[in-house]
């Protein structure tokens, strides 16, 4: 499959490697507002093709999937700009800056019969299924309570400091730790609770969210941009806890009884980056003539987004476009 790039940060080339790095998928094509740019990116990352605008890629026959790597505020233009030219989308996470924009975009893709799902890796990788499976088989127990966290010093990045960017932890790290929660205990919620430190610039600089689900259970989490932390996920039950390493790339899962001995150790398999299996996810859902992938169907998307529309609300954060 013929991956196209639109966008060429530092996000794109991550991608641009997984890609290299795959038997079934082939970065074939970046696109940039710059040519120059889009042409240095071409070379440094053995692409074939380089595109001075967006709208020449998406009008190559040869594009089969376009990975949309642009900020957050532009996502909901970029993936119209996709469904236009008829592209089916991967387009990175936090979706769109919005419920609203991301209802929008969903529905232009429905009426258009056009692919497009949500790149938030964690969704696709093997680690998902190891805990799922784990927490099914009952080895911990009843499960009662769920933390998680993930934290950089990020300070210095202009798409997180900048409010026209959709900048903030909410959209591209507090994004993760919701994920977490609703991936191993569901969407099912009560209320959230929340509150946040503002950055200079009016966007939330780091974040602390507590879920209250209908049967009882919670989830604590929280998410910076002034410090880093350990990133982990934790899921505790009447029998036992685990521990998943590295929220946003789960390396290894640690199950320990209720009296805290380790019982046993899972590493996850190997990978090229992690952005495989969200590419693999893609390949299998077009195949099969899907316009969503089973692993972020659009309904989980949207929820995610009304999830982080409430948060904000409650902060009294709104993006200058809205």
């Amino acid at each position: 499959m013929n991956v196209g790039i639109l966008g060429a940060g530092g996000i794109a080339s991550t991608m641009a490697r997984t890609l290299n790095g795959m038997k079934d998928a082939t970065a074939y094509a970046v696109a940039s507002r710059d040519l120059e740019r889009a042409q240095r990116f071409a070379k440094e990352y053995q692409v074939e093709k380089a595109y001075g605008s967006y709208e020449e890629m998406l009008e190559d026959d040869k594009v089969d999937l376009v990975y949309i790597a642009t900020p957050h505020s532009h996502h909901f233009e970029h993936g119209k700009l996709c469904i236009a030219h008829g592209k089916p989308g991967l387009c990175e996470k936090a979706f769109t800056a919005n419920a609203a924009q991301a209802r929008e975009l969903l529905d232009a893709a429905k009426e258009k019969g056009v692919f497009i799902t949500e790149a938030i890796w964690t969704r696709y990788m093997p680690s998902r299924k190891i805990i799922t499976d784990m927490i099914e088989s009952g080895e911990l127990g009843e499960v009662q309570m769920l933390s998680a966290n993930l934290c950089y010093r990020l300070t210095d990045r202009e798409r997180l400091i900048k409010p026209e960017l959709a900048g903030g932890a909410l959209l591209d790290l507090g994004v993760y730790p919701l994920n977490f929660a609703s991936m191993f205990f569901g969407n099912e919620i009560e209320k959230i609770t929340s509150t946040c430190v503002k950055f200079e610039t009016g966007v939330d600089g780091q974040d602390a969210m507590i879920l209250t689900y209908k049967d009882g259970r919670m989830a604590t989490l929280y998410a910076g941009m002034y410090a880093s932390s350990e990133q982990n996920g934790m899921i505790y039950g009447s029998k036992g806890y685990l521990i998943a390493h590295n929220i946003n790339n789960i390396d290894r899962i640690e199950v320990f009884s209720s009296d805290r001995k380790l019982i046993r150790t899972i590493n996850v398999p190997e990978q090229i980056t992690g952005y495989e299996y969200e590419v693999e996810a893609c390949i299998r859902a077009l195949k099969e003539g899907k316009t969503e992938c089973e692993e972020m169907p659009h309904s989980e998307t949207i929820q995610m987004m009304e999830w982080m529309d409430a948060i904000r609300a409650d902060w009294g954060i709104r993006y200058p476009f809205e």
